[in-house]
């Protein structure tokens, strides 16, 4: 099979969503990053989505040292696509945001195509007192007066800057007019072709995680975007495994981690991102669909290679 015809599977390996009560084994720390990282890259994920965090705190941080600590040993350990994300979380600065893909000119990185809510407060009452750390409840609190920043300035320099430096990106579009904006950057000259783009449903302040609602946004972009792009499906919570095969079998390719989603199933905890990368690529090959190698995602990306990053 041509490369460009197989499923591109990504892998969020923590994000900035969950926090440590929530799961034992949600990799909170760097050295469990860099682990779990590396074991669903083995297990079948071409691109690895990078946050960071604190050792210390759990927190999560923009901090140089932890992530160049991060790429460097992944890089060593893999030779998945790392991903690095410009989102950071719903309380870090766009400077703070930018500050560590910048100095590590990676191939990819996320880019959030539009301001909103991004509500994670409702998970507090789950875990009410019993917290690990005394930031969680107030961090998940916050959320509820917060707005995720993602202006039309904040995106044109994440564009600019970082596609400077030859990194391609995975738009990630939480909402239908998340779509527009991108195509109002494409007619604009500041996008490059052919597009990465991440459709996202089930995210509180989002577009719900609905099979018609995934049929519009794929409908909206291709008309948009015609043939000039790539998508994904990034699905919250217990949607995560099937609206990715929903999305495999639309002709998408699918993304599944701890960042948007604890389980491995109905009721059943994940011991690992790797299971859940096990998980979805036992349900695609079963449907006959191949899987894509870190090299043949590079390719069909059209990313500039891991030798061309500065870590």
């Amino acid at each position: 099979m041509a490369a460009s015809n197989k499923i591109i599977i990504s892998c969020a390996i923590t994000g900035a969503t969950h926090t440590p009560t929530m799961s034992p084994y949600l990799p909170v720390t760097p050295s469990a990053i860099i682990d779990q990282a590396a074991e669903a890259a083995e297990a079948g994920a071409a691109i690895l989505h990078l946050h960071a965090r604190d050792a210390a705190t759990s927190r999560p941080t923009g901090d140089l040292d932890t992530w160049f600590h991060i790429l460097r040993s992944l890089k060593q350990r893999t030779p998945a696509v790392l991903n690095m994300t410009t989102g950071g979380s719903t309380f870090m600065s766009i400077e703070d945001r930018l500050a560590a893909p910048l100095a590590a000119k990676p191939e990819l990185c996320s880019c959030n195509m539009g301001s909103m809510n991004f509500g994670t407060y409702t998970m507090i009452p789950k875990y009410k007192g019993k917290w690990k750390h005394d930031w969680e409840e107030d961090y998940l609190e916050a959320s509820r007066g917060a707005i995720f920043r993602n202006t039309f300035a904040d995106i044109e320099a994440i564009l600019d800057k970082l596609g400077a430096n030859g990194t391609r990106f995975e738009f990630e579009c939480y909402d239908v007019g998340h779509l527009y904006n991108l195509a109002h950057m494409m007619d604009r000259g500041l996008v490059k072709l052919p597009m990465f783009v991440q459709l996202i449903v089930g995210t509180l302040g989002g577009i719900g995680a609905e099979p018609e609602n995934l049929v519009f946004m794929k409908k909206t972009a291709d008309k948009l975007f015609g043939d000039q792009y790539r998508w994904s499906v990034l699905a919250g919570g217990r949607h995560q495994l099937n609206m990715g095969t929903m999305a495999a079998t639309m002709g998408g390719n699918v993304r599944v981690g701890m960042e948007d989603s604890l389980y491995a199933g109905k009721g059943k905890m994940a011991t690992s991102n790797a299971e859940q990368v096990r998980l979805i690529r036992e349900i695609l090959e079963r449907l006959s669909l191949e899987i894509a190698t870190p090299d043949e995602a590079r390719e069909m990306l059209g990313l500039k290679g891991g030798d061309q990053t500065a870590f």
